[in-house]
Protein backbone atom coordinates (compact mmCIF):
# COMPACT_ATOMS: atom_id res chain seq x y z
CA UNK A 1 0.00 0.00 0.00
CA UNK A 2 1.77 3.24 -1.05
CA UNK A 3 0.62 6.83 -0.28
CA UNK A 4 -0.04 10.02 -2.60
CA UNK A 5 -0.33 13.24 -2.32
CA UNK A 6 -3.29 15.39 -2.65
CA UNK A 7 -1.91 17.54 -4.91
CA UNK A 8 0.63 15.56 -7.03
CA UNK A 9 -1.02 11.99 -7.57
CA UNK A 10 2.06 11.27 -9.83
CA UNK A 11 4.93 9.99 -6.82
CA UNK A 12 3.61 7.70 -4.07
CA UNK A 13 5.47 6.82 -0.90
CA UNK A 14 5.44 3.99 1.54
CA UNK A 15 3.25 4.04 4.40
CA UNK A 16 6.50 4.79 6.80
CA UNK A 17 7.64 7.30 4.71
CA UNK A 18 4.23 9.51 4.90
CA UNK A 19 4.07 8.90 8.75
CA UNK A 20 7.55 9.83 8.93
CA UNK A 21 6.81 12.76 6.94
CA UNK A 22 3.76 13.86 7.77
CA UNK A 23 2.82 16.27 5.06
CA UNK A 24 3.97 16.14 1.32
CA UNK A 25 6.52 18.15 0.60
CA UNK A 26 3.86 20.15 -1.98
CA UNK A 27 1.87 20.97 0.75
CA UNK A 28 -0.67 18.00 0.40
CA UNK A 29 -1.97 15.33 2.93
CA UNK A 30 -0.85 11.96 2.13
CA UNK A 31 -3.82 9.53 1.10
CA UNK A 32 -4.14 6.14 0.91
CA UNK A 33 -3.60 4.60 -3.08
CA UNK A 34 -6.79 2.53 -2.48
CA UNK A 35 -9.13 1.13 0.58
CA UNK A 36 -8.84 -2.25 1.47
CA UNK A 37 -12.43 -4.12 1.78
CA UNK A 38 -13.43 -5.81 4.52
CA UNK A 39 -16.08 -8.32 4.29
CA UNK A 40 -18.72 -9.34 6.06
CA UNK A 41 -17.29 -12.69 7.54
CA UNK A 42 -14.26 -10.22 8.05
CA UNK A 43 -16.63 -8.16 10.72
CA UNK A 44 -18.09 -11.14 11.81
CA UNK A 45 -14.37 -12.75 13.11
CA UNK A 46 -13.01 -8.72 14.11
CA UNK A 47 -16.59 -9.84 16.52
CA UNK A 48 -14.61 -12.35 18.37
CA UNK A 49 -11.65 -10.10 19.10
CA UNK A 50 -10.99 -7.03 21.56
CA UNK A 51 -10.14 -3.81 21.08
CA UNK A 52 -5.75 -4.68 20.63
CA UNK A 53 -6.60 -7.49 17.94
CA UNK A 54 -9.11 -5.35 15.56
CA UNK A 55 -6.73 -2.40 15.72
CA UNK A 56 -4.00 -4.50 14.52
CA UNK A 57 -6.13 -6.33 11.70
CA UNK A 58 -7.31 -2.45 10.30
CA UNK A 59 -3.85 -1.30 10.65
CA UNK A 60 -2.12 -4.38 8.58
CA UNK A 61 -4.33 -3.34 5.94
CA UNK A 62 -2.78 -0.02 5.13
CA UNK A 63 1.35 -0.29 6.63
CA UNK A 64 2.22 -2.78 4.04
CA UNK A 65 5.79 -2.24 4.78
CA UNK A 66 5.53 -3.32 8.80
CA UNK A 67 4.77 -6.94 9.91
CA UNK A 68 2.54 -7.96 11.83
CA UNK A 69 4.55 -8.32 14.84
CA UNK A 70 5.72 -4.77 14.71
CA UNK A 71 2.21 -3.97 14.09
CA UNK A 72 1.10 -5.87 17.09
CA UNK A 73 3.56 -4.32 19.35
CA UNK A 74 2.62 -0.83 18.89
CA UNK A 75 -1.30 -1.70 19.72
CA UNK A 76 -0.04 -3.84 22.41
CA UNK A 77 2.22 -0.80 23.91
CA UNK A 78 -0.40 1.73 22.48
CA UNK A 79 -3.63 0.34 24.53
CA UNK A 80 -2.12 -1.13 27.76
CA UNK A 81 -4.19 -1.61 30.21
CA UNK A 82 -2.69 0.65 32.39
CA UNK A 83 -3.00 3.75 29.87
CA UNK A 84 -6.70 3.71 29.22
CA UNK A 85 -9.38 2.51 32.32
CA UNK A 86 -12.32 0.67 32.20
CA UNK A 87 -11.00 -2.74 30.45
CA UNK A 88 -10.98 -1.88 27.17
CA UNK A 89 -10.13 1.29 24.94
CA UNK A 90 -13.13 2.35 23.61
CA UNK A 91 -16.31 0.78 25.36
CA UNK A 92 -19.79 1.11 23.39
CA UNK A 93 -22.43 2.06 25.68
CA UNK A 94 -26.33 1.22 24.71
CA UNK A 95 -28.68 4.64 25.98
CA UNK A 96 -31.88 4.21 24.89
CA UNK A 97 -34.16 4.19 21.32
CA UNK A 98 -31.28 2.45 19.22
CA UNK A 99 -29.00 5.17 20.57
CA UNK A 100 -25.67 4.04 21.70
CA UNK A 101 -22.44 5.94 23.14
CA UNK A 102 -19.04 5.06 21.67
CA UNK A 103 -16.98 6.05 24.86
CA UNK A 104 -13.64 7.59 23.48
CA UNK A 105 -12.12 9.69 26.66
CA UNK A 106 -10.71 6.16 28.96
CA UNK A 107 -7.32 7.86 27.86
CA UNK A 108 -4.33 9.37 29.74
CA UNK A 109 -5.37 12.33 29.10
CA UNK A 110 -9.72 11.74 29.35
CA UNK A 111 -9.46 13.13 25.29
CA UNK A 112 -10.28 11.12 22.63
CA UNK A 113 -7.27 12.36 21.04
CA UNK A 114 -5.61 9.84 23.21
CA UNK A 115 -7.10 6.86 20.79
CA UNK A 116 -4.46 8.08 17.86
CA UNK A 117 -2.03 10.05 19.93
CA UNK A 118 -1.12 6.67 22.02
CA UNK A 119 -0.11 4.50 19.16
CA UNK A 120 1.51 7.40 16.83
CA UNK A 121 4.64 7.85 18.45
CA UNK A 122 5.16 4.08 18.67
CA UNK A 123 4.49 3.93 14.66
CA UNK A 124 6.50 7.16 13.91
CA UNK A 125 9.99 6.16 15.30
CA UNK A 126 9.37 2.76 13.95
CA UNK A 127 8.65 4.38 10.89
CA UNK A 128 12.12 6.63 11.11
CA UNK A 129 13.91 3.33 11.03
CA UNK A 130 12.66 1.96 8.31
CA UNK A 131 13.73 4.94 5.70
CA UNK A 132 16.74 4.95 7.50
CA UNK A 133 16.67 8.73 7.85
CA UNK A 134 19.38 8.73 10.16
CA UNK A 135 17.67 11.09 11.73
CA UNK A 136 15.55 11.83 15.20
CA UNK A 137 11.62 13.52 14.60
CA UNK A 138 10.77 16.88 14.96
CA UNK A 139 7.21 16.80 15.68
CA UNK A 140 4.91 20.05 15.35
CA UNK A 141 1.57 20.22 16.35
CA UNK A 142 -1.36 23.22 16.60
CA UNK A 143 -4.02 22.80 18.78
CA UNK A 144 -6.49 24.17 20.11
CA UNK A 145 -6.18 22.28 23.53
CA UNK A 146 -7.42 18.75 23.57
CA UNK A 147 -4.55 17.98 21.34
CA UNK A 148 -1.50 19.96 22.68
CA UNK A 149 -1.79 17.66 25.78
CA UNK A 150 -2.25 14.48 24.62
CA UNK A 151 -0.11 14.89 21.77
CA UNK A 152 2.51 15.59 25.13
CA UNK A 153 1.69 13.19 27.01
CA UNK A 154 1.71 10.24 23.86
CA UNK A 155 5.48 11.93 23.20
CA UNK A 156 7.13 12.43 26.64
CA UNK A 157 10.40 10.96 26.55
CA UNK A 158 9.80 9.19 23.48
CA UNK A 159 13.05 8.04 22.10
CA UNK A 160 14.51 10.02 18.44
CA UNK A 161 11.23 12.72 19.13
CA UNK A 162 11.02 16.08 20.52
CA UNK A 163 7.89 17.67 20.22
CA UNK A 164 6.88 21.61 20.08
CA UNK A 165 2.83 21.93 20.68
CA UNK A 166 1.71 25.28 19.03
CA UNK A 167 -1.58 26.87 20.56
CA UNK A 168 -3.49 30.01 20.68
CA UNK A 169 -2.71 32.46 23.03
CA UNK A 170 -5.67 33.34 25.08
CA UNK A 171 -7.36 30.69 23.18
CA UNK A 172 -7.42 28.06 24.94
CA UNK A 173 -9.20 27.24 28.56
CA UNK A 174 -7.05 27.64 31.62
CA UNK A 175 -7.06 24.01 33.02
CA UNK A 176 -5.83 23.42 28.95
CA UNK A 177 -3.26 25.87 28.93
CA UNK A 178 -2.05 24.37 32.63
CA UNK A 179 -1.85 21.22 31.52
CA UNK A 180 0.51 21.61 28.35
CA UNK A 181 2.30 24.58 30.68
CA UNK A 182 3.28 21.63 33.43
CA UNK A 183 3.79 18.64 31.34
CA UNK A 184 6.23 16.11 32.03
CA UNK A 185 9.04 15.40 29.68
CA UNK A 186 12.34 16.10 28.40
CA UNK A 187 11.70 16.66 25.19
CA UNK A 188 8.42 18.75 24.91
CA UNK A 189 8.10 22.37 24.27
CA UNK A 190 5.09 24.77 24.39
CA UNK A 191 4.79 27.55 22.53
CA UNK A 192 2.03 30.39 22.90
CA UNK A 193 1.00 32.19 19.35
CA UNK A 194 -0.46 35.66 18.95
CA UNK A 195 -3.60 35.00 17.00
CA UNK A 196 -6.18 31.48 16.75
CA UNK A 197 -6.05 28.24 15.96
CA UNK A 198 -5.82 28.61 12.20
CA UNK A 199 -2.88 30.79 12.79
CA UNK A 200 -1.16 28.24 14.64
CA UNK A 201 -2.30 25.76 12.17
CA UNK A 202 -1.07 27.80 9.47
CA UNK A 203 2.18 28.27 10.75
CA UNK A 204 2.71 24.34 11.24
CA UNK A 205 2.09 23.82 7.62
CA UNK A 206 4.02 26.94 6.49
CA UNK A 207 7.18 25.71 8.86
CA UNK A 208 6.81 22.17 6.56
CA UNK A 209 6.87 23.80 3.35
CA UNK A 210 9.62 25.90 4.11
CA UNK A 211 12.96 24.90 2.48
CA UNK A 212 15.08 27.13 4.92
CA UNK A 213 13.71 25.72 8.04
CA UNK A 214 13.61 21.94 6.99
CA UNK A 215 17.56 22.50 6.03
CA UNK A 216 18.55 24.11 9.55
CA UNK A 217 16.34 21.14 11.17
CA UNK A 218 18.44 18.77 9.09
CA UNK A 219 21.53 20.15 10.13
CA UNK A 220 20.61 19.79 13.50
CA UNK A 221 19.70 16.08 13.34
CA UNK A 222 16.11 16.35 12.75
CA UNK A 223 13.45 15.89 10.09
CA UNK A 224 9.69 17.69 10.66
CA UNK A 225 6.97 15.53 11.55
CA UNK A 226 3.17 16.73 12.05
CA UNK A 227 0.93 15.02 15.29
CA UNK A 228 -2.07 16.99 14.02
CA UNK A 229 -4.88 15.09 11.80
CA UNK A 230 -2.92 16.22 8.77
CA UNK A 231 -0.74 13.01 9.15
CA UNK A 232 -1.90 9.62 8.22
CA UNK A 233 -0.24 7.68 11.51
CA UNK A 234 -2.90 9.88 13.59
CA UNK A 235 -6.08 9.64 11.25
CA UNK A 236 -5.38 5.65 10.74
CA UNK A 237 -6.04 4.50 13.97
CA UNK A 238 -9.44 6.52 14.21
CA UNK A 239 -10.68 3.98 11.52
CA UNK A 240 -10.32 1.69 14.18
CA UNK A 241 -13.10 2.57 16.62
CA UNK A 242 -15.73 2.91 13.89
CA UNK A 243 -15.38 -1.07 13.67
CA UNK A 244 -14.80 -1.62 16.71
CA UNK A 245 -18.17 0.02 17.57
CA UNK A 246 -19.85 -1.55 15.36
CA UNK A 247 -18.57 -5.15 16.18
CA UNK A 248 -19.62 -4.96 19.61
CA UNK A 249 -23.03 -3.84 18.88
CA UNK A 250 -23.36 -6.80 16.69
CA UNK A 251 -21.67 -9.35 19.36
CA UNK A 252 -24.21 -7.52 21.72
CA UNK A 253 -26.94 -8.57 19.25
CA UNK A 254 -28.20 -4.28 19.27
CA UNK A 255 -28.00 -4.79 15.89
CA UNK A 256 -28.17 -7.13 13.12
CA UNK A 257 -25.52 -8.98 11.33
CA UNK A 258 -24.76 -6.17 8.02
CA UNK A 259 -27.50 -3.59 9.38
CA UNK A 260 -26.06 0.30 8.59
CA UNK A 261 -26.11 2.22 11.34
CA UNK A 262 -25.82 6.28 11.29
CA UNK A 263 -22.33 7.88 13.09
CA UNK A 264 -23.11 11.42 14.48
CA UNK A 265 -20.12 13.22 14.89
CA UNK A 266 -18.78 16.21 16.77
CA UNK A 267 -15.85 17.41 14.53
CA UNK A 268 -13.90 20.74 14.45
CA UNK A 269 -11.18 20.09 12.00
CA UNK A 270 -12.73 17.08 10.33
CA UNK A 271 -10.31 14.77 10.99
CA UNK A 272 -12.64 12.10 13.34
CA UNK A 273 -15.86 11.94 10.68
CA UNK A 274 -13.04 11.39 7.88
CA UNK A 275 -11.90 8.42 9.71
CA UNK A 276 -15.08 7.35 9.77
CA UNK A 277 -15.72 8.12 6.13
CA UNK A 278 -12.83 5.67 5.34
CA UNK A 279 -14.64 3.21 7.52
CA UNK A 280 -17.60 3.12 5.33
CA UNK A 281 -15.66 2.94 2.22
CA UNK A 282 -13.53 0.03 3.29
CA UNK A 283 -17.49 -1.25 3.77
CA UNK A 284 -18.44 -1.12 7.35
CA UNK A 285 -22.17 -0.97 6.79
CA UNK A 286 -23.05 2.85 7.83
CA UNK A 287 -26.16 4.55 6.66
CA UNK A 288 -25.41 7.85 7.11
CA UNK A 289 -22.93 10.20 8.88
CA UNK A 290 -23.73 13.01 11.20
CA UNK A 291 -21.78 16.03 11.30
CA UNK A 292 -22.13 17.93 14.12
CA UNK A 293 -19.33 20.65 13.64
CA UNK A 294 -17.78 23.87 15.83
CA UNK A 295 -20.30 26.94 15.02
Amino acid sequence: MNYLSTRDCRASVSAAQAIAQGISSDGGLFVPQLFPSISSQGLKNMEGMDYRGRAAEILGLYLSDFDACEIADCVTKAYAAEKFSGGTPAPVVTFKDGVSFLELWHGPTCAFKDMALQILPHLLTLSLKKINSGKKALVLVATSGDTGKAALEGFKNVNMTKIIAFYPMNGVSAMQERQMRTQEGDNISVIAVRGNFDDAQAGVKKAFGDADICRKAEKCGFMLSSANSINWGRLLPQIVYYFSAWCDLASAGVIKQGEKINFCVPTGNFGDILAAYYAGRMGLPINRLICASNA
